[in-house]
């Protein structure tokens, strides 16, 4: 490890505060329709018009929600309420309950379907904000949005849940997330974050419906979203679990070690922890022996014949570094937190903003940022980056007093 761990720490709550939080106060608010602008793009333009996604602005809401909690700052608690009001004014749906995917520019519904990688966003942020102020009412919205969740999306016949549903949560052939996405029944990412957002609202809500779900989603990802042979997620499924892609993703493989860890640690039932720590280390083993550049990036994505490209983005860069040093504290072995503090250098030589803010979308082959990516867009927020550097100034905080 070329960092020592006060310095690292620092130069996070440096990167969290000043770069990352600051940077969506001061250039996000959107105070002609409210809420927050759709689209920033990398010259640092807002692009008048742009939809609104319920990612977006749920990951601005239980982004801010955590800095409040942590910080306990004023301008934060703001942020935060400035996110829930429009969440529920705007994406919120009144009369079929859960939220709409997109609303446009002046925050009327424009893609009202519901897609359950939304839904599940919007738990984790309406439960972070519960655990951060105390808000029943945002509790209650949570909890409602999982019993929805549970009456429509959930699979009773072979478990798991269904991609997306109409606005009427009937069945859609409109399934997939994004163009880049797979038109199938079931995908790993929906299902990795539905974990995220019943785990969040775990935390605060320890009802025993909830706890019987968490433990049997877990076991679902174990069973079969995670490939026992070469430790990496399938990425699509149809209903049936048979798998339907032959794409690794780096990034997803490495978020989803710690994720499942921290859920496992929330639901407090030892032996699914001890399932889960062994396959969290296997695969981070196996991002670390095939998805790492030489520069201490990581890759996106590869298929059976190699890297699909050599473009970096950021979301994998930031979930390698938790991922990495979880994997560190599971085992001891200090590999993992080599990896890890070679991803921070690599994040902070060449996907921070130093000039204007945030991080880049991505860099290309010669690690030079993509000029025509957004710096915020419906994908573009501030979650993974501002999530990284919270999880990792709690990890290294605890490290530092274990020390003294």
């Amino acid at each position: 490890m070329t960092i020592t761990t006060g310095t690292w720490l620092g130069a996070l709550e440096n990167e969290l505060q000043n770069n990352i939080l600051g940077f969506w106060m001061k250039h996000t608010l959107d105070e002609d329709h409210g809420g927050f602008v759709g689209e920033i793009d990398n010259q640092m333009k807002v692009i008048p018009g742009a939809e609104k996604s319920l990612v977006l602005n749920a990951r601005i809401l239980w982004t801010f929600a955590t800095a409040y909690r942590t910080y306990g700052s004023a301008e934060y608690l703001g942020m935060a309420e400035r996110a829930y009001r429009y969440l529920l004014e705007h994406f919120l749906d009144k009369e079929y309950g859960g939220l709409y995917w997109m609303v446009d520019a002046s925050g009327a519904p424009s893609q009202s379907k519901k897609q359950v990688y939304g839904q599940a966003f919007a738990i984790y942020a309406l439960a972070e904000f519960h655990h951060a102020t105390g808000n029943e009412e945002a509790l209650n919205h949570a909890v409602e949005v999982f019993r929805v969740l549970e009456k429509y999306s959930y699979d009773t016949q072979y478990k798991g849940y269904i991609e997306a549903l109409s606005r009427e949560w009937e069945v859609t052939d409109e399934l997939s997330l994004s163009d880049k996405d797979m038109n199938e029944k079931k995908s790993m990412n929906t299902h990795l974050h539905v974990l995220e957002g019943y785990t969040g609202l775990y935390r605060v809500w320890k009802s025993e419906e909830l706890r019987v779900k968490l433990a049997e989603l877990i076991d679902t990802m174990l069973v079969h979203i995670i490939d026992d042979q070469d430790q990496h997620f399938h990425l699509f499924m149809d209903e049936e679990w048979h798998v339907k892609s032959d794409v690794t993703s780096y990034g997803h493989d490495i978020e989803g070690s710690w994720l499942l860890v921290e859920a496992a640690e929330v639901l407090g039932d030892e032996a699914l922890l001890e399932r889960v720590r062994k396959v969290a280390v296997t695969m981070a083993e196996a991002v670390l022996a095939e998805g790492i550049d030489k520069d201490g990036g990581i890759w996106n994505e590869a298929g059976k014949n190699g890297l699909l490209n050599e473009e970096k983005d950021w979301w994998p860069q930031a979930e390698a570094m938790v991922g990495f040093y979880n994997a560190y504290q599971l085992t001891q072995d200090t590999r993992f937190m080599d990896a890890s503090a070679a991803v921070w250098t690599f994040i902070d030589r060449y996907i921070v903003d130093h000039e204007h803010g945030e991080w880049y979308w991505a860099v290309d082959e010669h690690l030079q940022p993509l000029a025509h990516a957004p710096k915020v867009s419906a994908w573009k927020c501030p979650y993974h980056n501002g999530r990284a550097c919270f999880e990792m100034i709690g990890r290294l905080q605890a490290a530092v007093k274990e020390t003294h």
